[in-house]
């Protein structure tokens, strides 16, 4: 199984011993990304205003590391959305949801007590090559 590593230049520094994304058996596999929250790339802040902007950059930072990988999210197979408060679900989904077009990928969204630097909504993908 050959094992790539992908960093996004353009994407926030991870903030842990971790990598932007890997790769799995080159050009017919996969990409697994990391968990990204909404830290802004170019302030190094937290982008919190609203979990709708939350989000919005949540994405914005996952859609320049799988740009990194040769992939879009229309490449994406699974998500995984991880939400402090089950109540911004309607909002999150509305924000998610704008960023693909036709078909989605699957997905399982969870609450969790705590996210890295007190952000409200963290998320994962998981896509082909």
């Amino acid at each position: 199984m050959a094992r790539s590593v992908i960093k996004s230049p353009n994407s926030p520094n991870p903030i842990g011993p971790y990598s932007h994304a890997v790769q799995i058996n080159g050009a017919q596999g996969l990409i697994f990304t990391s968990g990204q929250v909404a830290l802004n790339a170019e302030t190094g802040e937290m982008v919190q205003d609203s979990i709708a902007s939350e989000t919005k950059q949540v994405m914005e930072n996952l859609e320049k590391i799988l740009h990194s990988a040769g992939v879009s999210f229309s490449d994406v197979a699974k998500s995984t959305i991880f939400l402090t408060n089950l109540d911004d679900f309607a909002e999150v989904n509305e924000v998610y949801g704008s960023f693909f077009q036709g078909d989605f990928p699957a997905r399982e969204t969870v609450q969790v007590v705590r996210l890295p630097r007190n952000a409200r909504v963290e998320i994962s993908m998981i896509a082909s090559l």
